[in-house]
């Protein structure tokens, strides 16, 4: 184990616990945020699920590798989907925070493959 994928690893677990909370609290903004890209209301808890297991599928990977990567790798395609989805209706400024998030993720599958 890498002390540098399991700290990417925790700090990435942390950050999409966090946004999940956000989801299933239906924080105003959230709700409103994701209103505007065209998520349904209906389907907005359900987006919390794909966080919570790469949160999950992060930590898991501390202690077996493949794991960890390949949540690490969902959770990269979760934010770039969301940077589409922010970009598919010219919202550049609402993209930045899932590109912000997107590269976060990427640290833990990026060192899950150079750590090994």
């Amino acid at each position: 184990m890498s002390i540098a994928y399991a700290v990417a690893a925790i700090i990435t677990a942390a950050v999409l616990a966090f946004s999940a909370r956000g989801i299933l609290a239906r924080d105003p903004d959230v709700v409103a945020t994701l209103t505007r890209v065209g998520v349904k209301p209906t389907l907005i808890p359900a987006l919390a699920l794909p966080k919570m297991a790469g949160a999950l599928g992060l930590l898991a990977g501390i202690a077996y590798r493949p794991l960890g990567l390949a949540a690490g790798i969902g959770v990269v395609l979760f934010f770039a989907g969301a940077v589409l989805a922010h970009l598919r209706i010219k919202d550049a400024k609402g993209a930045l925070g899932p590109a912000v998030l997107a590269l976060i993720g990427a640290a833990a599958p990026y060192l899950a493959i150079v750590t090994v």
